[in-house]
């Protein structure tokens, strides 16, 4: 992983930043094209566009050249993140169902002080319930991955299905090439829900009670979805979802993890909980 803060050589430093900011237009460009296609996602894929969007535009800022350089402490930084805050608020309000549309609008015109509160109770002990707090955190945690500041006040024991930066749970897994060097030369990482970092993990292990028994751990693919599986534990009764880049080499696994939404009703209806909610709430 790039971490800009070990850089010694500014203009290295700078395109770092360029090519992180052209993650988030990488992940908003794929979810424009999948909500151009006629699917049963579409809706979702489109409101993730219109977050993404209202993200990327939040990361940006707290990324210009010269302008903060963050603590790692979310409560000192709050003054930082509280003008960015209106982007992820309104992008819902517009395009949001209509009970999130409603809190969105509702929280635009309260003080800050209520949604500071909601920042800080997610910062501290993380809950894939509280969607706003989420939503506005990813841009900031995954800026203070990539510059390698140690997030702080996050009330989270370390262990091997936790990201090594944040301690937060899994998004997803991705499923590489051996030779991927970002996996250093494993095939699966899992992709972290708060500050969307990547580490390496056993591809026969489940992320959420480690069983190890491929007995016990199931996969559930469909021609719909080709590059896109359900990775289940019968043991714990828990998934998440894994996207194959072997497969499908164009996917954005953020992305296309929210357009496999039929894969997760197909898990709900078969009694399996997945580990972490992502931000359309499945």
């Amino acid at each position: 992983m790039w971490r800009i803060g070990s850089c010694r050589d500014s203009e290295m430093a700078n395109q770092l930043v360029t090519m992180m900011r052209e993650t988030w237009r990488r992940r908003l460009k794929r979810a424009e094209q999948l909500s151009a296609v006629d699917t049963t996602s579409r809706t979702l894929v489109a409101f993730y566009a219109a977050l993404l969007r209202a993200q990327g535009g939040v990361y940006d800022q707290l990324t210009a050249a010269g302008s903060w350089q963050p603590s790692g402490d979310l409560e000192s930084d709050l003054s930082a993140l509280r003008p960015q805050l209106a982007k992820i608020l309104s992008a819902v309000a517009t395009a949001g169902s209509d009970s999130l549309a409603i809190e969105a609008r509702r929280l635009l015109t309260r003080e800050s002080v209520e949604l500071d509160d909601t920042l800080l109770r997610f910062w501290r002990k993380p809950a894939d319930d509280l969607f706003f707090a989420k939503a506005i955190v990813q841009p900031y945690a995954q800026r203070l991955a990539e510059w390698g500041i140690a997030p702080v006040g996050r009330e989270l024991g370390r262990a091997s299905n936790r990201c090594p930066f944040c301690c937060g749970a899994p998004q997803l897994s991705v499923l590489c090439g051996a030779s991927d060097s970002a996996l250093e030369g494993g095939a699966r990482a899992l992709q972290c829900a708060t500050c969307l970092m990547t580490w390496p993990f056993r591809r026969a292990l489940c992320p959420q009670c480690g069983e190890e028994d491929e007995r016990k751990l199931g996969y559930f693919t469909t021609p719909a979805f080709d590059h896109l599986r359900l990775e289940m534990c019968e043991t714990c009764k828990h998934y998440l979802k894994g996207i194959d880049l072997t497969r499908l080499g164009l996917a954005v696994p953020l992305v296309d993890e929210v357009a496999g939404a039929p894969l997760d009703a197909w898990a709900t209806e078969h009694g399996f909980v997945k580990i972490e909610l992502n931000l359309v709430g499945l």
